[in-house]
């Protein structure tokens, strides 16, 4: 069946760094543009980044610019987000999606001293 697991998320200081990864299984990842998607506490879903299905474009929102980095190993069917210059604003849970067909259960992330 078709699973998203993310993991790498945890307990940070501010200005700390963290990747997160997110392993595909169950369906064709090399042929899927991934997507990174979070939620912080009390509010609404806000796209993060996305990547295209040969890795060769990215997009990233204007609040993570130049500080998140994804990027995705076909060969592994894995998809990742490195994370710089953590701030109490990226405390979220962080879900990774393959296209608009699948979701993982999230990785929670918290960015506090």
């Amino acid at each position: 069946q078709v699973q998203l697991v993310e993991s790498g998320g945890g307990l940070v200081q501010p200005g700390g760094s963290l990747r997160l990864s997110c392993a595909a299984s169950g369906f064709t990842f090399s042929t899927y543009w991934m997507y990174w998607v979070r939620q912080a506490p009390g509010k609404g879903l806000e796209w993060v980044s996305r990547i295209s299905a040969d890795g060769t474009n990215t997009y990233y929102s204007e609040s993570v610019k130049g500080r998140f980095t994804i990027s995705r190993d076909n060969a592994k069917n894995t998809l990742y987000l490195q994370i710089y210059s953590l701030t109490s604003e990226d405390t979220a849970v962080y879900y990774c999606a393959a296209g608009n067909d699948y979701w993982g259960q999230g990785t929670q992330v918290t960015v506090s001293s």
